[in-house]
């Protein structure tokens, strides 16, 4: 092989006889450099491909420890909401239960019917669905409460439709004296008028007061029907308390409720005098069933149950 070199400065020439394992080696080199570049020029792509896969690698490993850290941070924060409302819970079960107990002493009922101490008693075969279900603790303390919460809602429901009827009856029920201080100075029934003398008829019980202006009460809740003059009787106070019932307060001195007012039982409706009829201050007191004039005794000594 020969190689002709040129000067290009001074346009001289040389030449180069390539023999024997000159010609070789130069031919190795001619041929293996390009091998040699393409090797090292893999290799070095292969890594920078590994260089940006493992920074991808751990920007994905950053990003989804952030995204761990925020469901921690959420997971916490839904069991601190869960164990307030747990709280809550609680002390709303034992206010409902002191309040029951209140109420069931208070009425009167038996215990072992509104019970406010113990769970709800319930029971039954137990049927296997083949199906696990794993609860958190918490998760079912909390379906505990609210179940035992709606079981003592359900009572304190029923015990207040029992206390409103009690109380509706109490209310209404005709019963009791009209004044707080006196004495029963005339019954019922037949005796000698105090001003002829002659036999007749008392329709009522008197309670002398002693002095006028004595608190007159109503013995029961209802509409006042008449408040004026009536002869005989004075100044008087006449109530309808429903069923067939009126009571009549008479020889009042002042009235202080008005036709048509409704009055509440215990309520302060006139003060004693000694108008109309009558030998000094006392009321008269009368009791009506559907119409007709009644012993009012029954209904003074009257206790309700």
């Amino acid at each position: 092989m020969k190689i002709i070199l040129v000067d290009e400065k001074h346009g001289a020439s040389r030449s180069l006889i390539v023999r024997g394992w000159m010609k070789a080696a130069l031919g190795l080199c001619l041929l293996g450099l390009p091998v040699l570049v393409g090797y090292y020029g893999y290799h070095l792509a292969q890594t920078l491909q590994f260089t940006v896969s493992a920074q991808a690698l751990a920007e994905d490993m950053k990003t989804q420890k952030a995204d761990l850290v925020r469901v921690r941070e959420a997971a916490v924060s839904q069991l601190q909401a869960l164990t307030i409302r747990l709280a809550n819970l609680q002390a709303r079960l034992i206010r409902l239960d002191a309040l029951g107990e209140r109420l069931t002493k208070a009425a009167g009922l038996d215990d072992g019917e509104f019970n406010f101490r113990d769970e709800p008693s319930v029971g039954g075969p137990e049927v296997d669905t083949g199906e696990t279900e794993q609860i958190p603790d918490l998760i079912s303390e909390l379906d505990r409460l609210s179940a035992l919460l709606d079981n003592r809602q359900q009572q304190l429901d029923l015990l207040d439709g029992i206390l409103v009827q009690r109380q509706h009856h109490e209310e209404f029920a005709v019963e009791g004296r009209p004044v707080k201080v006196g004495y029963v100075s005339s019954g019922f029934g037949r005796r000698l008028d105090p001003f002829t003398g002659q036999v007749a008829r008392h329709e009522g019980v008197d309670f002398a007061t002693g002095t006028a202006g004595v608190n007159i009460f109503a013995v029961a809740a209802g509409i006042v029907t008449f408040a004026g003059e009536s002869s005989g009787y004075g100044k008087v106070v006449k109530i309808d308390h429903g069923d067939g019932l009126e009571t009549l307060y008479g020889h009042d001195q002042t009235l202080l409720v008005q036709e048509g007012d409704v009055v509440k039982k215990g309520q302060v409706i006139a003060l004693s005098g000694s108008t109309g009829r009558t030998t000094g201050p006392h009321v008269h007191f009368e009791v009506h069933k559907n119409g007709r004039v009644v012993d009012p005794a029954s209904y003074i000594r009257s206790t309700i149950r």
